[in-house]
C-alpha cells in the first residue's frame, strides 16, 4: 500500500484512497490543526467504548465532526463517515452475548457500520476512499505464510495466560452444548472479520487521506482497542490489542490484502475460541500452558 506523506503521489487502487486532491494535506500547519478533530474522535472512542460514558463520548464525537467542518471540508466528510459507523455500533449493547436476538441485533449494526460509510463515500461523495481488496491476484510470500504460523504459536502461549489467569474469559458465555459452541465460534469469527473491515479498511484508510501513516495507525488502533475493551478484553488486554491493531494496519499497508489480515485475525481468534472452550470446561482441550 502506498504511503501518503506531504504531496507524494497516491495509488488509489492500492491504498483505498481516492485520487481526488485532499485539502491542506501538503501544508504542515494545516495538518497540525487537523490533528485536533482526529484526537477528539479518538478520545470519543475511549469514552464511548472503553469508558461506557455515553454523554461525554457523544459530545467528543460531535466536537470532532464540528471542528473538522471548520478546519477542512474533506476531513469533515471522512471523519463524518467514521463517526457515523461509531454511532451505529455504539447504539447496540457491545457484549459477548451469543443469544440469537443479540447476535442479530449486533450483526445488523456491524453491517450498517461498515456498509453505510462505504456507500456514502462511494455514491454520496463520489469517491472510492474505502475499499475491501480480497482478490488481489498476488500470491502470499513465504514470510507471510510463516507469519500465519507464528500467529498461532503466539496465540497458544499468550492467550491462555491472559484469558484464564486474569479471569476475563468469564466475560464470554459458558457454553458446553453443540449449539452454544457453534454460536461462539460464529460470533468470534464474525467479529474478527468486522474488526478488519471497519477499523483497518475504513478508519485507517480514511485517516490516511489526511495524516502520515504512523498517526493514522495510532488513531485507528485507539478505536480498535477501545471497542474490544468494552467487548470483554479488559484487565491488561489493551497491551495485547493495541500492538495487534498497529501490526494489522501495517501489514495491510504492505500487502494491500484484506484476505491476508483477515486470515491473521481468524487464526488468532481460532486459538481464542479454543481457549474459551477450555476455560469454561477445564477437562476439554487440556492442551494449554498457563
Amino acid at each position: 500500500m502506498s504511503q501518503r506523506r506531504g504531496v507524494a503521489p497516491v495509488d488509489s487502487g492500492a491504498s483505498g484512497m481516492s485520487g481526488a486532491s485532499i485539502e491542506g494535506v501538503g501544508n504542515a500547519s494545516t495538518t497540525s490543526v487537523k490533528l485536533l478533530p482526529a484526537v477528539l474522535l479518538a478520545a470519543s472512542a475511549v469514552a464511548l467504548f472503553a469508558g461506557q460514558l455515553d454523554l461525554p463520548g457523544y459530545a467528543l464525537l460531535l466536537a470532532a465532526v464540528v471542528t473538522a467542518f471548520f478546519i477542512d471540508k474533506s476531513l469533515f466528510r471522512d471523519l463524518l463517515l467514521i463517526a457515523g459507523g461509531m454511532t451505529i455500533i455504539s447504539a447496540v449493547p457491545i457484549t459477548t452475548d451469543i443469544g440469537f436476538a443479540h447476535m442479530l441485533q449486533m450483526g445488523t449494526a456491524m453491517v450498517l457500520a461498515v456498509g453505510l460509510p462505504y456507500l456514502v463515500s462511494r455514491f454520496g461523495f463520489g469517491e472510492h476512499a474505502v475499499r475491501f481488496p480480497v482478490l488481489t491476484g498476488q500470491k502470499w510470500t513465504r514470510l507471510e505464510w510463516w507469519y500465519l504460523a507464528a500467529v498461532v504459536v503466539i496465540g497458544y502461549f499468550l492467550l491462555p495466560v491472559y484469558m484464564i489467569n486474569t479471569g476475563v474469559y468469564q466475560n464470554w458465555p459458558d457454553v458446553s452444548d453443540p449449539g452454544g459452541i457453534a454460536r461462539l465460534f460464529l460470533g468470534t469469527n464474525a467479529l474478527g472479520i468486522w474488526d478488519e473491515l471497519f477499523f483497518i479498511c475504513t478508519c485507517f484508510a480514511l485517516f490516511r487521506r489526511h495524516f502520515p501513516d504512523w498517526q493514522s495507525n495510532v488513531f485507528q488502533a485507539v478505536l480498535f482497542t477501545s471497542f474490544l475493551y468494552e467487548l470483554g478484553f479488559q484487565s491488561w488486554g489493551p497491551l495485547i490489542i493495541f500492538p495487534f491493531a498497529l501490526v494489522q494496519a501495517w501489514i495491510f499497508k504492505l500487502t494491500k490484502s484484506l484476505s491476508y489480515i483477515v486470515s491473521v485475525h481468524l487464526l488468532f481468534d481460532f486459538v481464542l475460541f479454543l481457549v474459551l472452550v477450555h476455560a469454561h470446561n477445564r477437562a476439554w482441550l487440556d492442551i494449554f500452558l498457563y
